[in-house]
């Protein structure tokens, strides 16, 4: 999220990645709560995939930035990460995990949305104008499946899923 704030020249581009930065922050602080209260430690970095997409991104810019950074961390990432919350949701014996997915799923999906308009709207045409029209608050699923966001920033994933959930190891 925040290589797109400075990299990205659209404006719904910027907006989706600074949604991405709020709702990945407040939903890695929740689970990273959880993960203390459970005695799991979660990894305080990306993992070398996200690393190794932000290095890519910030070797990009313009059009071809915007592109891949709605490909990757808008669409690519926030599908996985919706997977992930349903397996979580399914398959996971811990009902405060549960309920933490549950919780994070809306948000996530809000986010899918959001990065599919911006994509049909071709996100990568360097507008300046205009916003996506979508809003709402929550914690977002970025920072639960391991890479949503695509900025190397700890805590907000990689791409903002950055492998917390299922990357995590107990202390």
């Amino acid at each position: 999220g925040k290589i797109a704030q400075s990299k990205s020249q659209n404006e719904q581009v910027k907006a989706f990645a600074q949604k991405m930065i709020d709702d990945h922050t407040s939903a890695q602080q929740e689970l990273q709560q959880l993960a203390q209260a459970k005695g799991v430690t979660l990894p305080d970095e990306p993992d070398m995939k996200h690393k190794a997409r932000a290095k890519i991104l910030s070797s990009l810019s313009g059009t071809a930035f915007d592109r891949r950074y709605m490909a990757q961390g808008g669409l690519a990432d926030h599908k996985a990460t919706h997977q992930l919350l349903q397996r979580v949701q399914t398959r996971a014996t811990d009902p405060e995990l549960k309920a933490l997915a549950a919780k994070i799923e809306p948000t996530v999906n809000q986010h899918l949305t959001m990065a599919q308009q911006i994509q049909g709207g071709k996100a990568g045409a360097s507008s300046t104008s205009g916003t996506s029209g979508a809003t709402g608050s929550g914690a977002t699923g970025g920072s639960t499946s391991g890479g949503a966001d695509s900025s190397a920033a700890p805590g907000a994933g990689g791409s903002s899923t950055g492998s917390t959930t299922g990357g995590s190891s107990s202390k």
